[in-house]
């Protein structure tokens, strides 16, 4: 079944036979708690408007990616059909300061093919072992009366920005738009064919161009723009997105699951862009969530492409000078994200290692930490004198020429290794190679870890 094929049967699925792909269910739950507690609760079971459109050969998910795992399992037979690892916004704020003071709750949601049966679905948390730990179970009946059938409220005509097939066979990614009026709709289609096109120019992402379909979906705003609570900015845009989240300047988020995913499931989707429409710098990225970008920063090619990253492969963070929003120093263990360890003589990449290569690997850490401290030191008072965004932009500029002969010259420049200093830590935890886009600015790339993370992801929703 070709794109347009799929898209008119996904116009009248209801007069068609059951052979076809089942429709997509999703369930809206709230998870609430603190740092050290959490508890779980049903928002609503809704019947997406369009068919499934993941990889029906690969429904299981063999990644062993995520903070979280949802399995879906038949009620009666206890079969696995579906599951999926992923993080959450919830899961990260966790590990703020503020959630060791207070409460607070989050709208999240499982989303899977439309069972022919009632199902119970497992959640499981990561555990310190990186095993899993059962902490929910919630029964579904696909076909109760009080699953939401209803259409959502609509986000405009959607753009074809690449058809490379079915989506059953392709990595299925939106291009989300907020703060866009309707005036801008002209704005958000270049912005996202311009960043879709970045994309495919990354390796590994060009060498699988043709495994992807790439839609663009613009609800729009009655202000240009979105909030950005730090400066008195508020807006109230379909989406939601908001700077300042966890009171991180540059974290843009949403926190309205419902409307995100309502908006979002008026075409098919495995992966989600939020384009934000704004010249200061920021974006965001959590595993199997969304991702986020400011469209007009001058530095929007690389936060489009790091915090994908985030989103689609798990990737961590590889840099560790700059301010986390997540506390830090915690004990040693081994994450779960694929570009990072706590084991640099037995790294995840040990397959990779250049031949004769030590490890961990020498670098120069300590010449880089004092040049990059001082950046951090510029950049806060840029923000604090609400200076011009161009003023950050030529800081960032002089940042990346500097770091690009550091880091390109040394000893083991394009070496893989074990480089010591990542996931927001100077010491304990390391990297696979000197430089990389999940580490700075540079116009370096993805390392070796994260080349084959990616390619890892891509592969299970296309079957190839």
């Amino acid at each position: 079944m070709n794109i347009f094929t799929w898209t008119l049967w996904a116009m009248s699925a209801p007069l068609l036979l059951a052979a076809q792909p089942p429709r997509t269910l999703r369930v809206d739950y709230v998870h609430q708690g603190t740092a050290i507690a959490e508890s779980f609760g049903l928002d609503r079971v809704v019947l997406e408007p369009l068919p499934w459109p993941g990889n029906p050969a690969k429904p299981v998910d063999d990644s062993n990616l995520g903070k979280f795992k949802f399995e879906v399992r038949n009620a009666k037979t206890k079969d696995l059909l579906y599951s999926r690892g992923f993080a959450s916004i919830f899961g990260e704020w966790q590990d703020t300061a503020e959630a060791a003071k207070r409460s607070r709750a989050f709208s999240e949601s499982f989303r899977f093919p439309k069972p022919e049966s009632p199902v119970d679905i497992h959640l499981f948390r990561r555990a310190e072992d990186n095993g899993w730990k059962e902490i929910w179970t919630l029964n579904v009946d696909p076909d109760a009366q009080d699953v939401d059938s209803s259409r959502p409220p609509s986000a405009g005509d959607r753009v074809a920005i690449q058809t490379s097939g079915d989506p059953s066979s392709k990595v299925d990614f939106l291009i989300l738009g907020d703060g866009y009026t309707a005036a801008e709709r002209p704005k958000f289609i270049k912005d996202a064919k311009r960043l879709a096109a970045l994309l495919f120019a990354v390796s590994p992402y060009k060498e699988h161009k043709l495994d992807f379909n790439v839609w663009g979906l613009c609800p729009p705003s009655v202000e240009s723009g979105i909030s950005r609570p730090s400066t008195g900015i508020h807006r109230r845009n379909p989406i939601g997105c908001t700077y300042d989240a966890f009171v991180a300047e540059r974290y843009v988020l949403t926190f309205d699951n419902r409307a995100f995913r309502d908006f979002a499931s008026q075409v098919p989707y495995d992966f989600v862009e939020i384009l934000v429409n704004s010249r200061t710098y920021g974006g965001g990225g959590i595993h199997q969530l969304y991702s986020t970008v400011a469209s007009d920063n001058a530095f929007a090619p690389y936060l489009f492409i790091h915090e994908f990253g985030h989103q689609l492969a798990g990737l961590a963070d590889e840099y560790y000078t700059s301010d986390s929003v997540l506390e830090t120093g915690k004990p040693r263990i081994e994450p779960w994200e694929p570009n990072v360890t706590a084991d640099p003589k037995h790294p995840k990449w040990i397959a990779l290692v250049s031949p004769s290569l030590t490890l961990p690997t020498p670098w120069k850490k300590s010449e880089f930490e004092s040049f990059s401290h001082g950046i951090q030191a510029e950049r806060h008072a840029i923000r604090a004198a609400n200076k011009p965004e161009n003023v950050m932009e030529d800081l960032f500029r002089r940042e990346l020429q500097h770091e690009t002969q550091l880091l390109g010259t040394d000893t083991n420049s394009g070496q893989v290794g074990a480089f010591e200093g990542a996931n927001y830590e100077a010491t304990g935890y390391f990297r696979s190679q000197e430089d990389c886009i999940m580490f700075t600015r540079d116009d370096v790339g993805f390392c070796a870890a994260c080349r084959k993370a990616i390619e890892g992801v891509i592969a299970q929703y296309t079957g190839r």
